[in-house]
C-alpha cells in the first residue's frame, strides 16, 4: 500500500510542477505578446492621449477666438455701413 501511496505522491508532485511550468509559460507568453504589441504601436506614429487632448483644446480655443473675431468684424462692418 505504501508504494501505491508513493506513486500517488509522485504523480501529485509531477502535476504540481507541471502546473507551475504552465503558469510560467503563460506569463512569458503574455509578456512577449505585450512587448510585440507595444513595438507595433510605437512603429505606427499614433498620438498619445495627452497629445490628442492638447490638440483638441487648442482647436476648441481657436474656434472660440474665430467666433469672437467674426462677431467683431460683423459689428465693425455694421458701423461702417451705418455711416
Amino acid at each position: 500500500m505504501q508504494s501505491r501511496s508513493s506513486i500517488f505522491d509522485d504523480m501529485s508532485k509531477l502535476m504540481t510542477n507541471a502546473m507551475g511550468v504552465a503558469q510560467g509559460a503563460k506569463q512569458e507568453a503574455e509578456t512577449a505578446m505585450k512587448s510585440m504589441i507595444d513595438r507595433w504601436l510605437a512603429d505606427r506614429d499614433f498620438v498619445t492621449r495627452e497629445e490628442f487632448d492638447a490638440a483638441r483644446t487648442m482647436a476648441q480655443k481657436a474656434r472660440e477666438e474665430n467666433d469672437a473675431l467674426k462677431a467683431r468684424i460683423e459689428a465693425l462692418e455694421a458701423v461702417l455701413k451705418s455711416e
